[in-house]
């Protein structure tokens, strides 16, 4: 069962939401959720988090 993530944006726009897995976690959007998801072990969740919390990723 997806949840909308602590760490989405208060604004609305900027949402993903997370599921866990017995092997790691799935992150998708929340405006578009039928456009797939991204699944990750949980080290690799552990990056993904770092790398937004940095504010690595592009916006377009």
């Amino acid at each position: 069962m997806f949840r909308r993530s602590s760490y989405s944006g208060d604004n609305g726009n900027n949402c993903v939401e997370v599921a866990r897995l017995v092997a790691g976690v799935a992150v998708r959007d929340s405006k578009a959720p039928e456009g797939g998801q991204v699944r990750l072990g949980s080290s690799g969740f552990g990056r993904f988090l770092t790398a937004a919390k940095r504010d690595r990723f592009s916006r377009g």
